[in-house]
């Protein structure tokens, strides 16, 4: 049985005049639990580096390396696609952060802003990463690009052609030219 990955650190236990080196490689079944929540056939390989220094008196900074071999199925076929992920990232942890309380508040220009509590869960950081640099649409090597019409039924469907401003400009222009180049004379 694979040994539970302690990755949360205390803030209080960081030293603050110095860099906290820290390095995790994911293996056995803690690797397929990451890969089973985010939903990929396989993780073949994760890696999390970099360090956490502080920032000014009461905030941290977070840099790190993402490395990881992932596996998803193909968007149109549904066959194994695999994908080589090397990702920075950066976590600024503020002790002053106040998160938006408004329904209608705007997202800050910082996404790497969060607010510092007691602990720093380093899993947590690496499986967020791994997610946010995940392929929306992975797709085979050899593959096509596929394009989806539909419509009512008895109804011609929209083309993409048919979405540009000026198709209907060109099909009428087409109505309006005559065939026979000699009735423009």
């Amino acid at each position: 049985m694979a040994k539970p990955l302690t990755t949360v650190l205390r803030v209080a236990d960081l030293s603050a005049s110095g860099r906290n080196a820290f390095g995790l490689e994911v293996e056995g079944t803690n690797r397929a639990a990451i890969a089973e929540r985010l939903g990929l056939l396989d993780l073949r390989k994760l890696r999390f580096s970099g360090q956490i220094a502080a920032q000014g008196a009461r905030d941290w900074l977070l840099k790190g390396t993402l490395g990881a071999t992932v596996v998803q199925p193909c968007v149109a076929t549904l066959e194994p696609v695999t994908t080589r992920i090397d990702q920075s990232v950066k976590r600024l942890y503020l002790a002053d952060f106040e998160m938006p309380t408004s329904p209608e508040a705007e997202m800050p220009e910082d996404e790497t802003q969060e607010a510092l509590g007691e602990t720093i869960d380093l899993e947590l950081v690496m499986e967020e990463a791994l997610a946010l640099a995940l392929p929306l649409y992975p797709r085979a090597e050899d593959m096509d690009p596929v394009s989806f019409q539909t419509t009512e039924a008895g109804r011609i469907a929209m083309t993409d052609d048919d979405a540009k401003p000026f198709a209907g400009l060109a099909a009428l222009k087409a109505q309006m030219t005559p065939d026979d180049p000699e009735e423009n004379e």
